[in-house]
């Protein structure tokens, strides 16, 4: 099964952009998570001869991953709005020899699935950029099989990301991107509302793991963020979120963290697993 939306978005309307450079800020970023990622999908049950949906999949480094998990007899449908970062998974896919990933390209409040057709359904990082995220869920509810399963990485307290000794261009920074996807339509927070949501809609919340760390370069939980640290000021400037002042203030901060290997407090996360035991309730 391999869509196109009949209207598809510019990949311009991605806050932080679908360049090379990102494309190789999300790999760093993956390689950083991997581990919780499998953990999670374990977690989820997700195995062999598995239907997985990766919702919000970006240039799908995670959808490989979970193609090797489920094997050939499973099936893989990967979806995202960007054209672009479908291509470089389709590239990928191609080499690899992975026929059972297929892709959907639209935006995720016209995500429409077939009904009880999944195993499971992984989402990183993408319910925060939404501005429907319950509906997005909901819509997930509906797709997936009775007994199918969400795994989830969603923030819950962005702004705990912090250096020691604080920086206050630093701390701006951080203050800087919540405003941004905030005035985008997201929630940089959403996790905590997604158990309740999840409940909502027939999910029996299997568990929720919080993740922060307490790192130092070059570990990679500090190299992904400040991957992210080290381009996110130069985009907030292009869209207009911040001056070029200040987001040369802000790119100085991360230069001197670096050189000094300051300590960092990595942003919340929130790791939520459920199961659907219920068909969700629609009114007439």
């Amino acid at each position: 099964m391999s869509a196109r939306s009949p209207d598809p978005l510019p990949d311009n309307e991605y806050v932080l952009g679908t360049h090379d450079a990102e494309i190789a800020r999300l790999e760093v970023q993956h390689n950083a998570w991997r581990d919780d990622a499998g953990a999670a999908w374990r977690t989820a049950g997700f195995t062999r001869n598995h239907a997985i949906v990766d919702v919000g999949c970006g240039p799908g480094f995670a959808t490989l991953d979970l193609a090797a998990l489920v094997g050939p007899e499973g099936r893989i449908v990967a979806i995202d709005q960007s054209r672009r970062f479908l291509a470089h998974l389709l590239r990928e896919c191609e080499r690899r020899g992975y026929g059972h990933v297929h892709s959907v390209e639209t935006d995720l409040t016209r995500l429409s699935l077939p009904r009880e057709s999944f195993d499971g359904a992984w989402i990183r990082w993408v319910l925060a950029f939404v501005a429907s995220p319950r509906d997005v869920l909901a819509r997930l509810a509906d797709a997936l099989k009775p007994d199918g399963a969400v795994a989830i990485h969603e923030y819950f307290e962005y702004g705990t990301w912090r250096l020691w000794p604080r920086d206050a261009d630093f701390e701006r920074f951080v203050a800087a991107t919540m405003a941004a996807w905030r005035h985008s339509g997201g929630e940089p927070d959403v996790g905590l509302a997604i158990p309740t949501w999840l409940e909502e809609l027939g999910f029996a919340v299997r568990s929720v793991r919080l993740i922060t760390d307490s790192v130092k370069p070059p570990h990679p939980r500090w190299e992904w963020a400040m991957a992210f640290a080290s381009s996110g000021p130069l985009r907030l400037a292009e869209l207009g979120d911040i001056s070029q002042d200040d987001a040369a203030r802000m790119l100085q901060s991360v230069n001197r963290a670096r050189a000094a290997g300051a300590w960092m407090i990595t942003p919340g996360v929130a790791e939520i697993v459920a199961v659907k035991v219920a068909t969700p309730h629609r009114p007439p």
